[in-house]
């Protein structure tokens, strides 16, 4: 399966190690181009992808071939920006299947509306 995890913190990071070992194609969008590095340097290259960029963005979702996806997973630390990648992807791209990570309770309803 291929997936973008938007957002490569700690929740990220550890996503991509548990997926990983499922031997599914892995792309990481990180806006911190520190935590991009250090990534990329822990992760197996060969089966996960990190890119620097802004996964609320339409030309960096462009650029990570996300119609090409099967499935999008935003697990940034703020619900807005997870709401926003998740919606572009179904909506802009045609990805099948998002996952939202929601820290707020009171956006659980929002989210399962959209």
């Amino acid at each position: 399966m291929r997936i973008i995890i938007v957002g490569g913190g700690n929740v990220g990071y550890y996503l991509t190690k548990a997926l990983r070992e499922e031997k599914h194609h892995i792309m990481i969008i990180e806006a911190d181009g520190a935590r991009c590095e250090q990534s990329a340097a822990d992760l197996d290259s060969a089966r996960v992808e990190v890119t620097h960029g802004d996964g609320t963005a339409i030309e960096c979702l462009r650029d990570a071939s996300a119609y090409l996806m099967d499935v999008l997973i935003a697990v940034t630390g703020h619900d807005q920006n997870n709401l926003v990648a998740c919606q572009l992807a179904k909506d802009y791209f045609g990805v099948k299947r998002t996952i939202a990570r929601v820290k707020n309770p009171k956006n659980i309803r929002v989210f399962e509306k959209l």
